[in-house]
């Protein structure tokens, strides 16, 4: 055999070493991953149960106060003292400004001397026609004489109502120098000082809120407008009003006002509910969250909302079957309320479906659900310490 046969039969041998080789290395990582994709994957499971589950509406409001007045000035004058402090309480009929009352005073007195004297004038023409028509009776003078001083007495009781009118005048503008709180509530900050010069109503004088109750303001798309009437109609609409980032403390509130039309550029319906703030936690213009139950769902299928996981077709879940095999199911979601899902199709109560671990599930994988212990355990290692107590 010559050397170059020799030599090409070495290379045949070569190759088909080689292709063995590599023909076993497929299956062996064929085998592998088929392994690999038979084994079941851990999970999280719950059961479908049914419970009421309350439709809610939740939207953002904003506070305002019930009621709210900038007083200002029915007189010009002058700024005599400021009787508030900011952010006061004050009560109905309390004073906050004075203005100087001098000019005022002495129109009063004025209009007062003037009314004295046109009452005594008043007195002395009705004694004149009386003892005229004394003198009238006896002879002594006309009836034209008589109806002068009639006429002059008449003209006497008009000037002196004119003068009892202008005395009023005079107390009221007295009395428009005391500017008071016209109800109870919280004063804004000082907007005049002493020595201010004052326009009739122009100048502002102080802010006045009232902020117990309080209104909370928000608007709801007009897509809701047909079962927020038939709540209200129903009785009293309950609210429940949280502070944003606060879900802590909770406020209840009455829905007591609905809008006579609907926002046409935005496509929305302005409301109104009243919570009480007797605590003064909440304050006008704040922002605020608003959840208001418009119905409730009876024994509706329930499950974590965290099983309830979004695709291209919309809300889907995987139910696990009698073989630990799971099938993914499109489901309706009518409502959620404190991490459960209401299913309006799709889950029958008693069905066992997938909490946690759906991303590396696919149609009929199999799964293993995760031993309680080991989640414990698993809770317990994430929490925190609890802090060492005094003494221990």
């Amino acid at each position: 055999m010559t050397r170059s046969r020799r030599l090409l039969l070495a290379a045949v041998v070569v190759a088909i070493v080689a292709a063995g080789f590599g023909v076993l290395s497929a299956r062996r990582s064929e085998t592998a991953s088929t392994a690999k994709a038979a084994l079941p994957v851990p999970v999280n499971v719950a059961r479908a149960a049914t419970h009421d589950i309350p439709v809610l509406l939740e939207v953002v409001g904003r506070a305002e106060a019930f009621e709210s007045v900038t007083l200002k000035s029915r007189l010009d004058g002058q700024v005599a003292a400021v009787a508030y402090t900011a952010g006061q309480h004050v009560r109905p009929g309390e004073l906050l400004v004075k203005l100087d009352p001098g000019d005022f005073a002495a129109r009063l007195r004025q209009a007062e001397a003037n009314l004295a004297r046109d009452e005594t004038q008043l007195a002395k023409a009705m004694t004149d026609v009386e003892r005229y028509l004394a003198l009238k009776e006896r002879g002594f003078v006309s009836e034209e004489k008589v109806n002068e001083l009639r006429t002059a007495a008449s003209s006497a009781a008009a000037t002196l109502r004119a003068n009892q009118a202008a005395v009023e005048l005079a107390r009221l503008q007295v009395s428009y120098t005391r500017i008071v709180a016209p109800f109870a509530g919280v004063v804004g900050a000082r907007l005049v000082f002493p020595g201010s010069a004052v326009k009739v109503n122009d100048t502002a004088l102080a802010v006045v809120n009232r902020v117990q109750p309080l209104y909370v303001t928000f608007s709801v798309p007009e897509k809701h407008l047909s079962r927020l009437r038939q709540a209200m109609a129903a009785g009293e609409l309950r609210a429940s009003v949280t502070i944003p980032g606060d879900r802590e403390q909770r406020f209840a509130a009455s829905v007591r006002f609905l809008d006579n039309s609907v926002d046409a550029s935005t496509g929305t319906i302005q409301m109104k509910a009243v919570v009480e703030n007797r605590q003064e936690k909440l304050t006008p213009g704040q922002f605020l969250n608003l959840s208001i139950a418009l119905d409730t769902l009876a024994d509706a299928v329930v499950v974590p909302a965290e099983a309830v996981q979004q695709g291209r077709e919309g809300s889907f879940l995987f139910v696990v079957r009698q073989d630990n095999s799971v099938e993914p199911r499109k489901v309706e979601v009518l409502a959620s309320y404190q991490g459960l899902a209401a299913i309006g199709k799709g889950v029958a109560a008693g069905e066992t479906v997938v909490t946690d671990g759906q991303l590396r599930l696919t149609p009929g994988s199999l799964i293993e659900v995760k031993p309680a212990e080991r989640e414990a355990a698993r809770t317990a290692a994430a929490a925190p310490a609890p802090a060492a107590q005094p003494g221990s």
